[in-house]
């Protein structure tokens, strides 16, 4: 399982909250889950509004390194709830790509102090 930092949980699941004015990098580590071997090729991330709205929640660039997936995320509607999936393409120098993801849900909502 990736490392996660900063999540909340619920019967759902695993989430963490932002403001709609946030743009924040969201960052995976799937250093204790990556095969012995191999590392991140490629990085693939989307969101899509869970109640199936259009979303408005906005992936800007993402980047890797061997280990770590990550994304900026921007906007989003105070109220509405957004999975997000990282799509990553793991390789070995002689062993064929393989592929797996992970999702988490984003819950935005005006931040309070």
């Amino acid at each position: 399982m990736p490392s996660i930092t900063g999540f909340k949980q619920d019967a759902s699941g695993l989430f963490i909250e932002k403001d709609p004015f946030a743009t924040l990098d969201y960052t995976l580590d799937f250093t204790d889950w990556m095969p012995a071997g191999y590392v991140i090729a490629s990085l693939s991330v989307t969101a899509t509004n869970v109640n199936g709205d259009s979303s408005s929640l906005v992936v800007g660039s993402s980047t890797h390194t061997n280990f770590l997936a990550s994304a900026i995320l921007s906007g989003g509607e105070a109220g509405n709830v957004y999975n997000v999936e990282y799509r990553i393409t793991i390789s070995q120098d002689s062993t064929a790509d393989k592929q797996d993801s992970r999702n988490f849900r984003v819950k935005v909502l005006e931040r309070q102090i």
